[in-house]
């Protein structure tokens, strides 16, 4: 498997693009149920296939990423070639929560000295979509292009 097995709540959300899938693959309905009877490790395996080529999809349509904790916000720009990052830090003794969009546009509207500021790029380590998983493992969320400018906008 190269991602993750899909959630029961996403394979529900995504039941009908995994119907044609497995008659794309030769199974059909009666085959399925068989199937999960009798051999579930195969019923499994196509599973993960039908995930890996779901999150494939999703993460090569992802553009933005965030990840925020009460002293900290970073958001990465995900690019065809790099990864662009743009990281608002509080400074030691700031009493700000960055863990949110109201404590975010406060912390620069009103404490705007106590924050630091950071970018930088770098090239994927390894494919776009595998370095977008491990991202999305460690806690980071899809963003926006509109939150991406704006912050953009102010720090520059």
């Amino acid at each position: 498997m190269k991602y993750r097995m899909l959630t029961e709540e996403e394979l529900v959300h995504f039941s009908e693009e995994l119907k044609h899938f497995l008659i794309v693959n030769g199974v059909h309905a009666e085959e399925w149920e068989k199937m999960n009877h009798e051999e579930p490790s195969k019923a499994r395996d196509l599973v993960g296939l039908f995930s890996d080529s779901i999150l494939q999809r999703v993460y090569e349509k992802l553009s933005f990423l965030e990840f925020r904790s009460s002293d900290s916000c970073m958001l990465f720009h995900l690019g065809k070639e790099r990864i662009d990052l743009v990281s608002i830090q509080a400074k030691q003794g700031g009493n700000m929560d960055l863990s949110t969009p109201e404590g975010i546009h406060t912390a620069l509207k009103e404490h705007a000295g106590q924050l630091a500021f950071f970018q930088t790029q770098k090239t994927y380590n390894s494919t776009r979509e595998l370095e977008i998983h491990r991202f999305l493992e460690q806690g980071c969320v899809p963003s926006s292009e509109e939150f991406w400018n704006n912050i953009q906008e102010v720090i520059q």
